[in-house]
């Protein structure tokens, strides 16, 4: 029944994100600004296929702090589009394979990684990150960004990132963590509703991660940045008429304007903050 259980909520949680016409979306942006599909460079995609708050700003900032080497394998966990796997990839020189819930995703990606040129460094799969398809002790180093708030077994998650990570692999994580008791108010761009939204607590990550091996090194609250990035964004929209080409209303579509509202006055009430933990594996 459990498994039952876990099979539908990752049924919902693919729905969630479903696109339908994704690839073509995306091409539509790059031409409406004069870039050509197989002309086009990771710094050209990183406003929509950085499915999290601050872009590429935090992932330069959250990244680095991996002290990822090109003699790596890295784990992506919910790599969604595969933007982060792009970055990491083309600038510490990594291997990259990545894991997501929903195919759509996994697909275009994989496409978007041979615009770029980097198929040969990045491998993108559809599964899920609670049964990892990979062998105990095959990865350096992992990560995941905005992915815990549709994994309600937070323990099972890092159990199986532990399993598949070698001694002394660091592992990030920059997941939208609770910040005080109040409900969140929904939709959100991680769920429409409550029922595939598992927030939680820092500690409970850290409860987690040390009852599977791991010892937390960093733990940063981003959630003055968040606040910034989102004032700076909605001042560019308005001052420009409308969105940019690219950006995340290209994969929330018609929510984008319920969404990210909500999203910022959760922010703004304290109930969430986007948090950085990096964990070190049996240091």
């Amino acid at each position: 029944m459990e498994k039952l259980i876990v099979m539908n909520s990752d049924k919902k949680i693919s729905a969630h994100y479903h696109h339908g016409n994704l690839l073509t979306a995306i091409q539509a942006g790059l031409e409406r600004q004069g870039i050509k599909p197989e002309n086009a460079s990771v710094e050209d995609l990183g406003p929509v296929d950085e499915f999290h708050i601050g872009g590429r700003a935090a992932s330069i900032h959250f990244l680095d702090q991996l002290k990822i080497s090109p003699s790596q394998t890295i784990l992506d966990i919910g790599c969604g589009l595969g933007g982060s796997a792009r970055f990491a990839a083309k600038t510490y020189g990594a291997r990259i394979a990545g894991i997501d819930l929903t195919p759509e995703y996994v697909e275009v990606g994989q496409q978007l990684c041979d615009w770029v040129g980097l198929s040969d460094s990045i491998k993108l799969r559809q599964g899920s990150a609670l049964s990892l398809p990979f062998e105990d002790a095959s990865f350096d180093g992992a990560f995941m960004m905005h992915v815990g708030m549709n994994i309600e077994d937070k323990h099972t998650l890092i159990s199986e990132v532990s399993r598949v990570l070698k001694s002394g692999a660091k592992f990030g994580i920059y997941d939208i963590m609770k910040g005080n008791d109040e409900e969140l108010v929904y939709p959100v761009p991680w769920a429409t509703t409550s029922e595939t939204s598992w927030v939680a607590e820092p500690k409970d990550y850290r409860m987690a991660l040390e009852a599977n091996g791991f010892v937390v090194a960093e733990d940063n609250n981003r959630h003055d940045f968040a606040m910034e990035f989102f004032k700076k964004m909605k001042a560019e929209s308005e001052a420009a008429g409308g969105p940019p080409p690219l950006g995340l209303h290209v994969l929330m579509q018609h929510s984008t304007a319920e969404k990210i509202p909500n999203m910022v006055a959760n922010l703004a009430a304290g109930r969430i903050s986007p948090i950085e933990i990096i964990a070190i594996k049996d240091p």
